[in-house]
């Protein structure tokens, strides 16, 4: 099992199927800070950040991965929600001095983890952020810290060759379905079609993993957000579910508590390593706390719940 190297060892996963839009301009600050739940200003301090988008009712368009490179802004998301997102916020542009740009090809992006990690980009002569969700970079290797064990490289294109030839003799190689099984475990949600506009963002725990910021003023959706932080009661909230079948996003989840209607979601899901299927599901906190959970029907799999290394939290309840 590939896991069990991770103790005392690493693993590396290439990354770069992912989307990746790269945005310039004067204004790039003040444009993001009116269209994304995170406050982007933040990143001038070398933080890293998890942000999304909403449409105008407060619901997810998409999660992102971001941080900014010299004089750089980037935004990670799935590859397929990449070109919809990408003309969506280049609709709102405007009269800004703003330009949206597809840079997957001109950057490498490696997840590194693994006990062994830190010190592996140690040797690569880049220091390595202390913080989580931080970033550190030297003239050629940019190093983002998502947490304890986990790291995402980027490096041009052009300058790749070296490191990868350094990652293939001191760590093993995981696919990309492994490492998104490793972000499912972290409790990190990744926004697909299937999810789309289904969920507000504390309903994912965005607010459990300073993915939204209540203090940073307007932004497309701000309104619904802030209302169900402020005033509302959070009826749903993001748990990790175990099944033995496949799950894929968009599933529903049901439980006798709630007859005739899901209870829940599936966020994202991978076949765990240890057998079955590990997942993140949005599931009404009454049904969470008390009853068997099933899949796809009251009568479907029976779904095990597991702890994310995060407390889950129901404010307003």
């Amino acid at each position: 099992m590939w896991t069990k190297g991770l103790n005392e060892s690493v693993v590396y996963a290439d990354l770069s199927d992912l989307g990746l839009i790269g945005v310039r301009g004067n204004d790039v600050e003040l444009f993001l800070q009116g269209q994304l739940t995170n406050d982007v200003r933040k990143l001038e301090n070398s933080e890293v950040q998890y942000n999304g988008m909403c449409t105008p009712k407060g619901r997810l368009l998409a999660s992102f991965l971001m941080w900014r490179r010299a004089g750089e802004w980037f935004i990670q998301l799935p590859a397929h929600l990449q070109e919809s997102i990408q003309k969506r916020l280049t609709m709102y542009v405007l009269r800004a001095q703003v330009s949206l740009s597809d840079v997957r090809e001109q950057w490498v992006r490696i997840g590194l983890a693994g006990s062994g990690a830190e010190a592996l980009i140690a040797r690569l002569s880049v220091s390595v952020p202390s913080a989580a969700m931080h970033s550190a970079e030297n003239e050629f290797l940019g190093v983002l810290r998502l947490d304890q064990e986990r790291f995402q490289l980027v490096v041009r294109k052009d300058m790749a060759e070296n490191l990868l030839a350094t990652l293939a003799r001191e760590a093993s190689l995981i696919d990309a379905a492994q490492w998104q099984w490793l972000e499912i475990r972290a409790g990190i949600p990744s926004i697909v079609s299937a999810t789309q506009e289904q969920f507000v963002p504390q309903m994912v725990n965005f607010d459990l993993i300073q993915g939204v910021d209540f203090k940073k003023g307007c932004y497309t959706g701000q309104e619904i957000v802030a209302r169900m932080h402020y005033l509302g009661k959070l009826k749903r909230r993001m748990y990790g579910v175990h099944s033995q079948i496949p799950m894929t996003p968009g599933d529903e989840i049901f439980s006798p508590d709630v007859p005739g209607q899901a209870t829940g979601m599936i966020v994202n899901a991978q076949p765990a390593p240890a057998g079955g299927w590990d997942a993140l599901a949005v599931i009404q906190v009454s049904s969470a706390l008390g009853y068997p959970l099933s899949l796809k029907a009251v009568d479907g799999e029976l779904l095990s719940l597991w702890n994310l290394p995060y407390a889950v939290t129901v404010p307003n309840a």
